[in-house]
C-alpha cells in the first residue's frame, strides 16, 4: 500500500514525490512515456529562480534522482484508469494495480501540433510552444507566431520586446483572443499580421531557417524569413480517463484551485492538468509542493 499514488513524472509529479518522502510518506510515481515531461525538450531553462541555466533534461534527471534517492519508486507503465475501493484508491496500469492512501494526478498537458514537414525534427531547434521559455534566445532575430488566441497575442507581444520582427500567423481574418490586446499590437511596428494563412512547411538543416506559408484565400505560397516558429494553437488535457473519478471542466482540465483539490476526496490535481491561469515550471513545481502536502495530511486525517 502507498501512502500517494503519483500519475505523471514531469516537474509537478516529481515534486510532489519529493515532498512525499520527506514527509516520510511511501510515495510511487507513475509515468506513461519520459520522466520530465515537456520541459526535457527545451535546450535552455533560464527561468527557474536560482539556477541560472540548465537543459531541461539535465533539470528533469535532477528532479527524478532527488526524488529516488528519497526513496520515492518509480514505474513506466501507461495509467488506464483509478477506482475507489472504500477508501482504498487503485491507480490501474497496463501491467498491474497499485492501491494507494491518495492520489496525485500530474499529467500535464501536450500542445497541439501543426503537423507540417520539419515541425517534430526541428522542435528545441527554432520550434517552440513556450514564448515566454524560449523567446529570449531569439532577441534581434526574426520568429513567427502561428494561433489566433489570447495565447498567441500574448506570446507575439512578449517576443516584440525581444525579436526584430515577430510575424502573427493566424488562420482566419479575425483573432479569437483579447481585442485590447490585438488593439496593442497594431501600434507595434515590428509586429505584421500575416491573416488568412496557415503554415504548410517549416524549412531548415539543423534549425529553423524559414517557413511556407499558404494564404487560404488567394491560394498563394510564400516564403518567410525566420529563425523561430512560436506555436501556440491550443494545449490539449490528458485527463479523459479520469472523467468518472474527478470533475473536467469543458476544455478537459481537472476542475481544482490553488488548494490543489478536487471534487474526489484524496484525490489532488498538481501541475498544467488542472484549471490555472499561469502555466510554467515554478507554478508546477509550487502545484507538486501544494498537492503532496495536502495529500500528506489527508493520509493522517
Amino acid at each position: 500500500m502507498y501512502d500517494i499514488g503519483i500519475i505523471g513524472g514531469g516537474t509537478a509529479g516529481m515534486t510532489a514525490a519529493i515532498y512525499g518522502q520527506r514527509a516520510g510518506k511511501r510515495t510511487i510515481i507513475i509515468e506513461g512515456s519520459t520522466f520530465g515531461g515537456q520541459i526535457t525538450s527545451s535546450p535552455n531553462v533560464e527561468n527557474y529562480p536560482g539556477i541560472a541555466s540548465v537543459s531541461g533534461s539535465e533539470f528533469s534527471m535532477n528532479l527524478l534522482d532527488q526524488a529516488m534517492k528519497l526513496g520515492a519508486e518509480t514505474v513506466t507503465e501507461q495509467v488506464t484508469g483509478i477506482r475507489d475501493e472504500g477508501g482504498v484508491k487503485v491507480i490501474e496500469t497496463t501491467g498491474k494495480e497499485y492501491p494507494c492512501r491518495s492520489i496525485i494526478l500530474a499529467t500535464g498537458v501536450t500542445h497541439r501540433h501543426l503537423g507540417v514537414p520539419n515541425e517534430e525534427r526541428l522542435t528545441g531547434s527554432g520550434v517552440s510552444y513556450c514564448a515566454t521559455c524560449d523567446g529570449a534566445f531569439f532577441r534581434g532575430r526574426d520568429v513567427a507566431v502561428v494561433g489566433g488566441g489570447s495565447t498567441a497575442l500574448q506570446d507575439a507581444e512578449f517576443l516584440s520586446n525581444y525579436c526584430r520582427k515577430v510575424y502573427l500567423i493566424h488562420r482566419r481574418d479575425e483573432f479569437r483572443g483579447e481585442n485590447r490586446i490585438v488593439k496593442r499590437l497594431e501600434e507595434k511596428e515590428n509586429v505584421e499580421f500575416v491573416l488568412n494563412c496557415t503554415v504548410r512547411e517549416i524549412i531548415g538543416d539543423s534549425s529553423v531557417e524559414r517557413i511556407i506559408v499558404n494564404n487560404k484565400k488567394t491560394g498563394k505560397e510564400y516564403k518567410l524569413e525566420v529563425s523561430g516558429v512560436f506555436i501556440a494553437v491550443g494545449q490539449i488535457p490528458r485527463n479523459e480517463i479520469f472523467a468518472d473519478a474527478v470533475k473536467l471542466d469543458e476544455n478537459g482540465f481537472i476542475l481544482a484551485a490553488e488548494d490543489c483539490v478536487t471534487s474526489h476526496p484524496g484525490i489532488f490535481a498538481a501541475g498544467d492538468c488542472r484549471t490555472k491561469e499561469v502555466r510554467q515550471l515554478t507554478t508546477a513545481a509550487a502545484d507538486g509542493a501544494v498537492a503532496a502536502l495536502a495529500a500528506c495530511k489527508f493520509v493522517v486525517d
